[in-house]
């Protein structure tokens, strides 16, 4: 393992990327079987866990080097999996991301990494100014690339939400008439934006989507305001014998609706719905991809699922009733992944 490590940093710093990453894969496969010390039998999970996150974000380096963002992306999932209160695991799923033009979801992981950064009181402020203008850029570049909705953000203090919610979509029809079929406030939920803590203490806002197609705004608001997320199109996604419908649906809005959820989701550490909506969302997403028969593109959102799982706890306080779903939900993961089938927590909530 040691020697499978010391050729592997030694090529990256060749900048023989392909051969690195030929000797980190070789690494990881030790670790696997429990090798994390000298002696295996005195190895920890948190060792082993460390090492194997360790691994995997230089997996993600080596295949960014070479051109391969989509592998990058699935080594960066596990390596936050493995570690996910390391502020630059997140980090390079935002590379991953942003590499992949998936601008919403890269601004979402340089958000929780400057968060992070934050919490385990990190020292050097430069680094969180950098980290706020990273998320602040990946933000702006998914908004300037939309063409389907618009955003205004509201700043909060502690009015009534109801009367703020009336006053952000009127502001939101005047200054943005392009945007006007659908308009909605998200309610659950309140907003962060990267700017300096110092010139904002603590400011938060509220988020207020407008949509050029009536349908699609609707679909959001009703996906992102019930108190557990349904994936637009269900009928459609369980009925076996329209496939051709379902690719049908998801070429024309489902990408679209879940453009507008990831957005929301680039400024929103905490849901009021609960720490598990967004990974929930995740699974409507892969039951679609498992339907349509993209089993890569399902095993992939799975993997982000339980990134996303991971890190939750160090993100925000979990009750009890949450942490007992949390799992579930993980264990659903590992399970989908693996191929299994069969009542679980996630087959409750599909039939809820």
């Amino acid at each position: 393992l040691q020697a499978a490590l010391r050729e592997g940093s030694a090529r990256c710093r060749q900048h023989d990327f392909a051969a690195a990453a030929a000797k980190f894969s070789a690494a990881l496969e030790l670790c696997s079987k429990g090798f994390a010390v000298e002696d295996p039998l005195k190895s920890s999970p948190d060792d082993i866990s460390r090492l194997s996150s360790w691994i995997e974000s230089m997996l993600v380096i080596c295949y960014l080097k070479l051109g391969q963002p989509g592998l990058a992306l699935y080594h960066s999932h596990r390596s936050i999996i493995q570690n996910p209160s390391h502020f630059r695991n997140h980090l390079r799923q935002a590379a991953c991301f942003r590499c992949l033009h998936r601008y919403s979801e890269a601004a979402r992981s340089a958000m929780v990494a400057q968060c992070l950064y934050v919490l385990a009181e990190g020292a050097r402020l430069e680094t969180s100014d950098l980290l706020q203008l990273y998320w602040q850029a990946l933000t702006q570049e998914a908004l300037s690339g939309e063409v389907s909705f618009s955003a205004l953000y509201t700043p909060f203090e502690k009015e009534d939400k109801a009367d703020k919610i009336k006053e952000a979509n009127k502001t939101f029809a005047e200054k943005h008439r392009d945007y006007v079929q659908h308009i909605f406030t998200d309610p659950h939920g309140i907003h962060l934006l990267p700017e300096k803590a110092e010139s904002h203490p603590g400011q938060q806002y509220l988020l207020t989507l407008g949509f050029r197609n009536k349908e699609i705004g609707k679909t959001v608001e009703k996906s992102v305001t019930r108190k557990l997320p349904v994936f637009p199109g269900q009928k459609i996604t369980f009925s076996l014998s329209m496939e051709e419908e379902a690719e049908t649906f998801w070429q024309n809005t489902g990408r679209r609706i879940m453009a507008a959820m990831a957005f929301i989701g680039s400024t929103k550490i905490k849901d009021e719905r609960g720490p598990c909506v967004r990974a929930i969302e995740q699974f409507h997403h892969a039951s679609l991809l498992s339907h349509l028969q993209r089993g890569e593109e399902q095993a992939q959102v799975m993997t982000q699922a339980m990134a996303e799982l991971a890190t939750v706890p160090y993100l925000q306080r979990v009750s009890q009733e949450d942490d007992k779903l949390l799992q579930s939900l993980m264990a659903d993961a590992v399970d989908i992944l693996a191929g299994g089938t069969g009542e679980r927590a996630w087959t409750e909530i599909q039939k809820v």
